[in-house]
């Protein structure tokens, strides 16, 4: 098992950028499919909740991004220190969500820019709030 925890969430106004780390523990010598999530304001953190793959990071360092933030976004993995991060450059409003680190042991680009439950992906982390004003 792998424990996800994210920080770097906050407030930025429109056109400015924030990057998300997510620091894993646990399995770290797993071979875990990693990603980015996000839920939009106002939905329930419950199992059927609904939540966007926006990036993607394969076992061999491929990166799939949503054709909603392909352009602005950068997925990227620190082997040495075991962290996640998601340089955001650019942000809109409609960015504003919870976005959360997951990891699971199939590639999470198959669900690209598709809303799943999330009961549909192995490992979460708890989750980091991104508020975008303009």
């Amino acid at each position: 098992q792998v424990q996800l925890a994210e920080s770097g969430g906050g407030s930025v106004q429109s056109g400015g950028s924030l990057m998300l780390s997510c620091k894993i523990s646990g399995d770290t010598d797993g071979n875990y499919y990693m990603g980015w999530f996000r839920q939009a304001p106002g939905l329930a953190a419950d199992v059927f909740a609904p939540r966007e793959a926006i990036a993607a990071l394969d076992l061999d360092g491929h990166t799939t991004y949503a054709h909603s933030v392909k352009g602005r976004i950068t997925v990227s993995h620190d082997n040495a220190k075991n962290t996640l991060y998601l340089q955001m450059n650019n942000l809109k409003p409609e960015d504003s969500a919870m976005y959360y680190c997951a990891a699971d042991t199939d590639t999470l680009a198959k669900v690209m820019g598709i809303p799943i439950p999330k009961g549909n992906v192995h490992y979460w982390g708890q989750g980091a709030q991104v508020t975008v004003s303009s």
